[in-house]
């Protein structure tokens, strides 16, 4: 396995990777793979049934002409209908001419009568939107396999170029592209197979992929000892308001749940709000110039439950006395106003609509907004969403697939906020915190939907974090052995 068994390739990395390996490998023969290995997850998937597969003239058509006999030699039902033929002394010319049955016209009469389509037009790599008769000839079945990623999608931004179907099954090879997990491509694969075509070692050798997936393994939880106490586990303060102090106890209740060795609401005049919480829960009335002379309180919350004018009392505080601070939601809003207000967080975590407030429209590539947004306010970014996208100004970009449609209720952002705070007060450096705590945030969310029937409230979700710190654990001491990429290869 290479060094970088996280990795999310661009179609620009895979391209580069394919050079390399034609020094090694012959292409033919890695297309060889890669068709037989389409060939198999159909197989395995769905029962013989009348298949089209339709290829275009690079090396995407090559792939689906290998496919296509394979297919055929276990008894299937296979045509090939042709975007147009791959050009004379290409892999692709050599693959087509191995496929002894029938090609016809590209044309949406020729995959009448047929159960499933193979895509076999474009690849990862596309660029520009897709012609009017490859929607009409993909779009004339509604069974549909991809090779690669669906025609239409691209493999960079996941962002749809003109239009794209939907299919059952897409199925690539060495490592997923960036557009498989971001939406709305992750959303138009299916279920996604990443199979292993023996790529030589020697094709790694000058990359350095930028974009990883999100997984235990890319970063390691703080371990609790028999030594430990509750200040070396770490103090999380938070910053609590007046007008909304629920917000406020989700994030410290997450904290708590997370493993916070002490957490404390430093909540003013409105420290009576907060009285009747958790007996294991601390507020503090004092003001926060007195607070902050404890140098053990190193990490903050700042945001959640706040007003703008409640925010701009405590943030520039906390940031002249060189706290690590979290910002979110109140805190972003009024950063938004002017966005040097928040220059000397360590992260920010907003969800896109907030996004747009501080940054602007998002052109293009989210991971580069995002990795540009980080660079620009010098502090990691989380832009939450269904995939959730972590940048830090040095370059390092996760994407987060470790989630569920639960988390989509009020408040799930206040729990996350109290994740990542307990693991900066552990120590973690800030963009691997972020990360785990995206993680961690994410798999409370699937246990906490199975425990209330898919329905959970962000109350729900404090429960179930002790058992994600464990299972993220036990995948980190397993070496990756169930990291959901390596599962598929």
């Amino acid at each position: 396995m290479s060094s970088y068994p996280l990795a999310l390739l661009t179609p620009q990395e895979s391209d580069r990777m394919d050079h390399a390996a034609s020094a090694v490998v012959p292409v033919s023969q890695l297309m060889e793979r890669a068709g037989w290995a389409v060939a198999r997850a159909i197989r395995k998937r769905f029962a013989p049934c009348r298949v089209a597969v339709v290829c275009g003239p690079g090396n995407n058509g090559g792939d689906g002409y290998v496919a296509a006999r394979f297919l055929a030699q276990w008894g299937w039902s296979v045509r090939v209908v042709a975007m147009a033929a791959p050009r004379e002394g290409s892999p692709a010319h050599d693959a087509a001419s191995h496929w002894n049955g029938p090609v016809l016209p590209f044309d949406v009469r020729s995959v009448e009568g047929v159960d499933m389509i193979v895509d076999a037009v474009f690849g990862s790599g596309l660029k520009r939107p897709v012609q009017d008769d490859v929607v009409t000839v993909l779009g004339a079945v509604p069974l549909r396999v991809a090779i690669d990623m669906p025609s239409g999608v691209s493999g960079l931004t996941g962002c749809v170029l003109g239009h794209a179907q939907a299919c059952a099954l897409t199925i690539t090879f060495v490592r997923p592209r960036p557009g498989h997990l971001l939406e709305p491509g992750k959303g138009l694969c299916g279920e996604l197979v990443c199979a292993d075509i023996g790529m030589p070692a020697e094709a790694w050798d000058g990359l350095a992929p930028k974009i990883t997936l999100n997984w235990p393994g890319l970063w390691m939880l703080p371990v609790s000892g028999d030594g430990d106490y509750k200040y070396r586990r770490g103090v999380v303060s938070v910053c609590g308001g007046a007008v909304m102090p629920g917000a406020t106890r989700l994030a410290a209740k997450a904290a708590r749940r997370t493993g916070a060795g002490l957490v404390r609401i430093a909540a003013g005049h409105a420290a009576e709000s907060y009285r009747l919480g958790d007996p294991g829960l601390i507020v503090d009335d004092g003001l926060l110039s007195d607070l902050l002379k404890d140098q053990r309180r190193k990490v903050w919350i700042c945001g959640p439950g706040l007003a703008p004018n409640e925010v701009s009392a405590v943030l520039p505080e906390l940031l002249g006395a060189d706290r690590t601070v979290l910002a979110d939601a109140g805190a972003l809003a009024w950063g938004a106003e002017d966005l040097s207000r928040l220059k000397g967080v360590a992260a920010v975590t907003p969800h896109i609509g907030e996004f747009k407030k501080l940054f602007g429209p998002v052109e293009g590539s989210r991971p580069d907004a995002a990795l540009a947004a980080a660079q620009k306010l010098n502090a990691v970014m989380v832009m939450k969403g269904p995939d959730t996208i972590i940048a830090a100004p040095d370059g390092r970009i996760a994407i987060n697939a470790h989630a569920t449609s639960a988390l989509a209720t009020a408040g799930s952002g206040d729990t996350l906020t109290g994740v990542i705070a307990t693991l900066l007060a552990a120590g973690m450096e800030v963009w691997e915190a972020c990360c785990a705590g995206v993680w961690l945030h994410g798999e409370a969310g699937m246990q906490a939907a199975r425990q209330h029937g898919g329905w959970p409230v962000a109350e729900d979700l404090d429960l179930p974090l002790g058992a994600a710190r464990k299972l993220a654990t036990e995948l980190s001491k397993d070496n990756l052995s169930k990291n959901p990429v390596a599962a598929l290869l």
